[in-house]
Formats: C-alpha cells, sequence, structure tokens
C-alpha cells in the first residue's frame, strides 16, 4: 500500500527523446518510452489499474488500465503501450467503463467489499467503489478462486501478515521480491483456481527466504500483505520524510503518523540513495524509540557503586559541568575529553567537538569512526586528496565489474545490495575478496565470477598480488597515469609490485588463494571496462588497514577507474553518520573539512568565528584517552550516543580504563554497558525526535526531521549547548539550521550547504560551493582533488595474531542482516524473531576434530580473554577460520578480540584474532551471573520541576 499522499504513475520513468501526444484533448509531451498511462498519470488523468505501479515494469494481467486509441482497434492496455508521436488517447468512454466494470466485478467476486480490515487503503475496494460496485454476481460461485483453495492467514513474520483470501493474484509482490529486492523468495504456485502467492516453496513467511524488506507489503494493492501496526492504527494524520538512523546507506523514509505515534514507515519514492526501498531493520524495526527501557530523565550518582538518583536537567547538567571543572582545575585542561557519535545528527555532532576545544580548551575529541574507518580517511585522502568514497550509489548500475572487499552488503547494506544485484543480473561480473562465503558469492540469479577467499590478515598480500598482475601483463592505464597521477610516485610503486615476491604464485602460501584466482580476477578487474571497488569493515580493521586502503586506491587509479560514473571506490560505511562524524571535526587532530589543527591560517577561522583561542595541539585518540586514564592523567569524559565497553576491543583494558574516571557523562537512549561506569546520565533521543542531518557513504547530506518530540523533554543539541554554557563557554542556537549555518562558513566543502537547499534537491552530496553549487556525485572528475594522484608503496607486513598450537584458529568478525551494531536498538524490536543471539560458525571439518555438533555450547579463548557461544557448523567459513557478531553484550565477542591496531590510525584489529575453540557444558560464569541479575531501577531523589527551555 503507497505511502500517505504518494502518486504512483503506474510505469517507470524512461529517458528517450520528446515525444507530443494528446489524451483526453489535453497535450502533453514525454519521453519516448513512456507508457501511456504514466503519460496519462502526468497529466492528471490517471487510469485505473491494479497490477501496475511505477516502481516496478509493466505486466499487463490486470486488463482494469484498457484505453482507446485512434486509429487503433480493441482496447489496448494502457501500462504495456508506449507513447506515440501524435497518438490520441481517451481514457473514459461508455465502453470502457462497461469493460472495467466487468473486469473489476470478477476481482471483486474472490475479494468482497469490505473484507479488507481497512477498506480505505484497498486500491481494489477503492476502484470498485469508483465503478459502482457492490456485491458480485459472481460471489460464492465454485469457480472462484478463495472458494476453491481456502487458506489460512500466515501471521508468522511479526511485522506483516498475509491473508490469501484477500489476494488477487496480480503478482506485484512476487515483481517487487524479484525487481526491488532480488531475493526472489515468492512464486506464483499452482495454476488456475488453485494459483496462490507462496513464499519460497509453501512456507510460512518467518521460515522462508524472505528478507523481511517490506516491498511486497507496499507493493500489494489489497489487504492480503499488510503491515501489523495498521491493523487497528487507522488513517495517519500525517506523514514526515526523514533519513534512516541504521547503516551508512542514507534510506529516505517517510513516517506515518496516527494519534500521535508512529504506525507505519515506508520507503520515500523520491530517496536518491534508496531508490524507494527498504530494509527489514529502516522499514520496520523502529519500535526502539518508544521502547519502556528509554531513559527519559537525567541521572546522577557519586560513585558508580552507588544507586543511580534521579534529578532535574539543571542539577544534571550543573553537576557535569562542575565536576569538569573540577577536574581540570587540579588534573590540568587536557584531563577531559569528549566522544561524538555517528547515530546523532551533523549538527549535534559538530556541537560536541565545539564543546570539546572551545569550552574544555582541549582537542581529546574522537569517535567511533577510529575504530571502524579512519583508515578510509588516512588512505583515500593521502592517495586521491578527499577522505571519502568516490561515486554516487546509482552508479553502479554503470559498472562492469564490480570487486567486494571485505564487506557482506546483503547483510550490512541490504538496499544498496539490492542495487548491486540488479546490475549483476543484467550481466556485471562480480569479484567477492573475503574469508568468508558471503551471501553475494551465490544468491538467486547472481554468482561470483572469483571468489578469493584469503586467510585473515592478509589483504595486503592480495591488493599487490592483483596490481603484480596489472602491471606485468600490461594492463595499466598508461595515458590516463601520465595525465592524472604523480610519475615518480608511479615508477617506484610499479616497480615495488612488479617484484616477482608480490606475484600471485608467491603469494599463495600467504593468503590462501590460488594464482590462477588471483590472476583471473585481476585481468577482469583491469579490462572491466567500468570496474567499481566496494569495501567494508574487512578491509579496514586490521593492522595494515590504512595500507589496504592506499593499495585500492593505487589499483584503481593504476587501471583509470576513478572519475566517471560506473567506477570508483567506495567504502560502505557501517553506521548512519560515520561518514558525517568525520566530516564535521571529531578526530583529535581535525577540524571539519578535515583541516589539521595546528594549521594556524585554519585555527584563526575557528577562533574568530567562536570568540575563543584554541589549542594547536593534537588531542588525544580513544586509546590515548583509556592509557591516560590507566596512567592517572585523563580523569573526565563526555560520551555522546557510543557504547565503548561494549564495542571496543579488549573489552577487560577498556572497563579498566572507564573504571578509573573520576566523572565519565554519558548522553544515550538506553542504559548500556559503558553506562555501567557513568557518573550522570543524560537522556538522549532516537532519530524520530530529531531535526538535522546525516552524511551517508556516498556524501549525501540528508535531512533528518523530527516526527514526534524529544521523550526526554530536550533535543542532543539543546543538552550540549546547556552544558557548554554550564562549563563557562556560552552557546546559543534556536535551531540546528543555525548550526549547519556554522558549519558551512567554516567547512569549504559545505559552504553551499543550507536546509532550504537540501529541502529544494531532497539531498545534497559534498562538495557543494562554489565549484559545484548543487554538490558532486562523482569525486575526482578531470583531476584529483589533490592535484595530481599519488602511488604508495604497500609492503605486506604480516600482523603480530598469529596462530599457534595454544591458539590454531582465526577468528573474524561481522553483522547479520536483522541486528545491527551493538544491538541497542535492534534487540528491543521484533527482530529478534531472527537473530536472538551472537553464535561461532565454523567448519565442519574444525568442529568434528573437536567432537562439536550443531548448537553445542563452545568456549572461545584468545590471547585477550574468553567468553562461551553457542555454535553454528557451516561451510560459509573455511577450515581454520571461525567467525561471530557483536550484537549481544552477553555474547562478551570484544573480550577476546586484541588491542592489536592500524599502524597509522589506531583502528582495533577486530577481524584477526587468533583463537581456540573447545566443546563446553554451559556459558561462561559472568554470562550466567548476568543473565540471572536484574537490573536495578534508579533510585528516584525527588521530582523535577523544572521547565524544559529554561
Amino acid at each position: 500500500m503507497y505511502a500517505k499522499d504518494y502518486h504512483d504513475l503506474g510505469t517507470p520513468p524512461a529517458s528517450g527523446a520528446s515525444v507530443t501526444l494528446e489524451i483526453d484533448g489535453a497535450t502533453i509531451t514525454v519521453p519516448a518510452g513512456t507508457s501511456v498511462m504514466r503519460a496519462a498519470a502526468l497529466a492528471d488523468r490517471d487510469v485505473p489499474k491494479l497490477c501496475a505501479t511505477d516502481t516496478l515494469k509493466h505486466f499487463g494481467s490486470c486488463r482494469v488500465c484498457l484505453v482507446e486509441i485512434e486509429g487503433r482497434k480493441g482496447f489496448p492496455a494502457s501500462c504495456t503501450t508506449e507513447v506515440a508521436a501524435g497518438m490520441k488517447v481517451r481514457t473514459e468512454s461508455e465502453a470502457l467503463t462497461n469493460l472495467r466494470r466487468g473486469v473489476l466485478e470478477l476481482y471483486v467476486s474472490e475479494h468482497p467489499m469490505g473484507s479488507c480490515p481497512d477498506s480505505s487503503r484497498c486500491e481494489l475496494e477503492h476502484l470498485a467503489g469508483e465503478y459502482g460496485l457492490g456485491e458480485s454476481r459472481f460471489a460464492g460461485a465454485k469457480t472462484v478462486r478463495h472458494v476453491h483453495t481456502p487458506k489460512p492467514v500466515d501471521h508468522s513474520n511479526p511485522y506483516f501478515r498475509f491473508d490469501n483470501d484477500l489476494c488477487i493474484v496480480c503478482s506485484r509482490c512476487v515483481r517487487a521480491c524479484e525487481e526491488t529486492q532480488g531475493t526472489y523468495a515468492l512464486t506464483i504456485e499452482g495454476r488456475g483456481l488453485d494459483s496462490r502467492v507462496s513464499a519460497s516453496q509453501s512456507e510460512p513467511f518467518l521460515e522462508s527466504e524472505c528478507v523481511s524488506c517490506g516491498a511486497c507489503v507496499e507493493a500489494c494493492p489489497t489487504g492480503a500483505l499488510m503491515e501489523k501496526s495498521i491493523l487497528t492504527a487507522g488513517l495517519p494524520q500525517k506523514a514526515v520524510a526523514t533519513t534512516c538512523a541504521y547503516c551508512g546507506v542514507g534510506c529516505t523514509l517517510v513516517a506515518e503518523v496516527t494519534n500521535g505515534a508512529v504506525s507505519r514507515m515506508v520507503p520515500s519514492r523520491d530517496g536518491r540513495a534508496n531508490q524507494g526501498h527498504a530494509c527489514v531493520k529502516g522499514r520496520f524495526a523502529y519500535g526502539y524509540a518508544t521502547h519502556q527501557d528509554r531513559v527519559t530523565k537525567p541521572l546522577i550518582r557519586k560513585s558508580i557503586t552507588d544507586d543511580w538518583t534521579e534529578v532535574s536537567w539543571d542539577e544534571a547538567i550543573n553537576y557535569a559541568a562542575s565536576e569538569f571543572k573540577r577536574i581540570q582545575a587540579k588534573y590540568g585542561k587536557d584531563s577531559i575529553g569528549g566522544i561524538t557519535s555517528s547515530r546523532c545528527t551533523n549538527e549535534e555532532t559538530f556541537l560536541v567537538q565545539k564543546l570539546v576545544r572551545a569550552a574544555f580548551k582541549t582537542n581529546n575529541v574522537d569517535t567511533c569512526a577510529r575504530v571502524c574507518h579512519s583508515p578510509t580517511g588516512y588512505g583515500l585522502k593521502h592517495t586521491l586528496g578527499e577522505s571519502a568514497g568516490t561515486q554516487e550509489f546509482v552508479s553502479v548500475q554503470h559498472a562492469d565489474v564490480m570487486m567486494v572487499i571485505g564487506a557482506s552488503p546483503t547483510e550490512a547494506h541490504p538496499v544498496f545490495a539490492s542495487q548491486m544485484k540488479r546490475r549483476l543480473r543484467q550481466g556485471a561480473a562480480l569479484i567477492v575478496v573475503d574469508p568468508r562465503a558471503i551471501p553475494l558469492v551465490k544468491t538467486a540469479h547472481v554468482e561470483a565470477d572469483y571468489h578469493l577467499r584469503l586467510l585473515p590478515g592478509t589483504n595486503v598480500a592480495i591488493i599487490n598480488a592483483l596490481a603484480h598482475v596489472v602491471v606485468t601483463e600490461g594492463l595499466t592505464r598508461e595515458n590516463y597515469i601520465a595525465e592524472r597521477c604523480e610519475r615518480d610516485s608511479y615508477e617506484k610503486w610499479k616497480k615495488f609490485v612488479a617484484d616477482p615476491v608480490n606475484s600471485p604464485e608467491a603469494m599463495e602460501q600467504v593468503t590462501g588463494v590460488k594464482a590462477e584466482v588471483i590472476r583471473g580476477a585481476a585481468r577482469l578487474y583491469a579490462k572491466g571496462p567500468n570496474s567499481a571497488i566496494y569495501y567494508g569493515l574487512g578491509v579496514t580493521e586490521h593492522s595494515q588497514g590504512s595500507t589496504m586502503v592506499m593499495g585500492i586506491a593505487n589499483l584503481a587509479m593504476a587501471t583509470g577507474n576513478l572519475g566517471r560514473e560506473g567506477v570508483g571506490v567506495s567504502p560502505l560505511r557501517g553506521q548512519n553518520n560515520v561518514q558525517g562524524s568525520c566530516d564535521m571535526g571529531s578526530f583529535p587532530h581535525e577540524f571539519s573539512g578535515y583541516r589539521h589543527v595546528s594549521d594556524d591560517s585554519v585555527r584563526a577561522q575557528f577562533e574568530s568565528m567562536w570568540k575563543v583561542q584554541l589549542s594547536g595541539e593534537q588531542g588525544l585518540r580513544i586509546p590515548n584517552m583509556f592509557e591516560a586514564a590507566l596512567d592517572g592523567s585523563f580523569k573526565g569524559m563526555y560520551i555522546q550516543g557510543e557504547d565503548l565497553a561494549q564495542s571496543d576491543p579488549n573489552t577487560s583494558h577498556v572497563t579498566a580504563a572507564l573504571s578509573a574516571l573520576e566523572c565519565m557523562v554519558i548522553q544515550d537512549i538506553f542504559h548500556n554497558e559503558t553506562a555501567r561506569y557513568a557518573h550522570v546520565f543524560l537522556p538522549g533521543t532516537s532519530f524520530l525526535e530529531k531535526d538535522g542531518t546525516f552524511t551517508n557513504a556516498e556524501r549525501r547530506i540528508s535531512r533528518v526531521r523530527k516526527v514526534i518530540e524529544p521523550l526526554c523533554g530536550l533535543a542532543d543539541w539543546e543538552v550540549t549547548m546547556r552544558l557548554s554554557t554550564a562549563v563557562g563557554y556560552p552557546m546559543n542556537y534556536e535551531h540546528p539550521s543555525q548550526i549547519m549555518d556554522e558549519i558551512a562558513a567554516l567547512t569549504p566543502t559545505f559552504t553551499g550547504v543550507t536546509y532550504e537547499k537540501i529541502d529544494r534537491l531532497g539531498s545534497i552530496q559534498w562538495p557543494c560551493n562554489a565549484k559545484a553549487p548543487e554538490g558532486t556525485p562523482t569525486m575526482h572528475v578531470g583531476e584529483f582533488v589533490r592535484g595530481k594522484g599519488k602511488f604508495y608503496v604497500t609492503a605486506y607486513v604480516p600482523t603480530n595474531e598469529r596462530t599457534s598450537s595454544k591458539y590454531p584458529l582465526l577468528l573474524t568478525t561481522g553483522r547479520v542482516l536483522t541486528q545491527y551494531n551493538v544491538g541497542a536498538q535492534t534487540r528491543r524490536t521484533q527482530n529478534l524473531a531472527w537473530h536472538s543471539e551472537d553464535r561461532l560458525e565454523i567448519h565442519p571439518h574444525d568442529a568434528e576434530a573437536r567432537g562439536i555438533e550443531h548448537g553445542d555450547w563452545v568456549g572461545i579463548t584468545s590471547r585477550a580473554g574468553d567468553t562461551v557461544l553457542r555454535v553454528e557448523i557451516t561451510d560459509r567459513v573455511a577450515v581454520g577460520v571461525v567467525y561471530t557478531t557483536f550484537h549481544f553484550p552477553e555474547s562478551g565477542a570484544n573480550l577476546i578480540t586484541t588491542d592489536n591496531s592500524d599502524w597509522a590510525t589506531n583502528c582495533p584489529e577486530y577481524k584477526v584474532t587468533a583463537v581456540q575453540v573447545v566443546k563446553v557444558a554451559q556459558p561462561a560464569a559472568w554470562q550466567r551471573r548476568r543473565q540471572a541479575a536484574v537490573p536495578a531501577s534508579p533510585r528516584k531523589r525527588r521530582a523535577p520541576t523544572e521547565t524544559v527551555g529554561n
């Protein structure tokens, strides 16, 4: 069912030359290839339809959309008939009315009027009403399908139900699953009166291959497929366009609101990033925003062993400010710092780093990008000149070859993965570089041409071997390199990779990938002609993460695969605003726009705007903060929207550092693992309660619009503003748009960004400035941001984390489709129906050698620690490799990851941990204690009486 107020034009747009025709006497000009149905809709002459929708190819089965065309016999279907110059179309006549009425009466015989739970949303009942139909003459006949094959309602999916008796077999749901999602989970089973929609092999939806993206539900023209949330909610009173707060795709969503609560979330057809699609998280898993676990009142305590006490906003903020000032007076200005959030808006993030630099007077600010994509910023900045991906997502539709390295888009970035699969089904080639057989290796109508199943930790060896083939077999683009790259750096790199030590044959023993597979993949990528690289945390979260990013850029430059559509280097960001948090100056060495704090001219701009003297010394990174806390020189921390105690590696080390702080202020929507070590808890807001912007993985700045009022009374930016004022540096903003104006004034890549422009254009990809007033979809066109592209020698240096007789297996980590990051949001939704615990994947050979069977408890021990998980035996992982996720705190996944990190950025090496796995009888003692513990409610000392906003 369509989003509120959406006008469906019936068929997708075309892009041919202009064609002028006449519809019901009105002249209209449309592109060649446009259907008569779409042209009529554009002329405000909507033709009735049931099997057609503008997100799917025309189908022509319902026969409701018939029209008359002068000079043609019969009544052609408007959805399958293309416009022609001079064509004269009539959409209404007595003959057409009789034909449509007869067809609709047959449909009504199988779908009686009033049978939908919400008839106002049923397209069939709406049309039948327009044509004056009540009961059908054919109702109850033995030839009626539902009388012949009654089926029970399928309630298995937690978010929607399927009622076969309301289905008219229009195939829109089946086509949506194929064309939009690319899963092919639905089919039409049977023939004639026995035909019905079937999930997989006549399975309940929950048990089928369905990924619950909801495309079928939105496509359904009746109430056969319907969200459970709207069965009783009634019609929405308003619809608000906003941006999803999950992964880095940044889908534009429309939140429908009924009686002050969100009743449904649907993807916007105007969304440039998601192209009218969504996933199970974005479309359905928004219930966490109003979950009973939400913390909505400020809390304080003197010691982390004390109970929490509920206080007013003023008391909490004043207490936090007084503690920070006390600590700085005693230990010095650099004894405190702050952590920005990749889940908060650009405006909120910008204010936190401003608080740290201007109010705290230190550069001790960092962000969670430190532990995910900081090597991306380092590697791309040095080679290409800008710390971000080069393409927009739709560029993939022009790619001839895709190389996916260290990422599983169908699990972590599913909406973009659907776009990838669409292009792959059209014939593009696919290379997967991953230790694990991710779903893209082989899925419905998609199979990788090459899967380089390398050993964890050998990324750089693989990229050098690929480059070796490109160089030694003469596959480089010499004209491109001569025009656009530094010659000296290229010659040094070329000589390096051509060395036989980097050959696929030499690297076969290192990587575990056969030489002929590496050679085949290299040739395929180099010959393209349009080849694109997409990578994820499997590239960056290594001791050589920055080296690997530079190696990827080297390969793209050498083959001329930068600076146009269909090519590029695109990091798939893990969180909704990781890109934005980096852009906003969240690193201790950079202001917004990636300009170093030691640059006097840059610093002077900020000092002039902020009216304060700023430090030119680089501050502490997150790992440095931990070490300084343990050393006794770092004593206070303000953390907005991050759970360091669960997400960062070597949990025991992290919690020891957090315990050493004299004042930790955490701002979040839920109590989390880090809150166990906090002294002040400031309630935060979900994306539904925010105004601001997010910046996704393609540098797209999109609006986040407030759907409901903040449950805690204040927006996050207002809390930061109050804290800064209490510390002694007043901030005065009345709306986030004013913060964006300040960002634009101080950040060269944002100088043209305003809320008005974003609202007008829908979204903007930075750089947006005088040279590109409406943004930059493709970077490095004509020349690189740094001028000439620079090649870097990328010598492979094995990680210090090695297997041994004591730790013979290599653990790597990742995500699943239905859970997100540390799970704080998705664990509080019905997504638990699919994934309710972290499990350890192990190869059948390794399981058999240890006497392990599917579902057993296993103990995982590393040099850093140990934990216990249930096991899943699968050949998705190779012999000698195990894999798990980190969505549940009780799994303790990061108890066993080490504090090894990237040489340049300190990004942790999550992807390589040597472990041993043994069968055990039950969870670890700490896990059993945790499961048995009941969290205590905060002890209330008094009820706050302040008025929010005073």
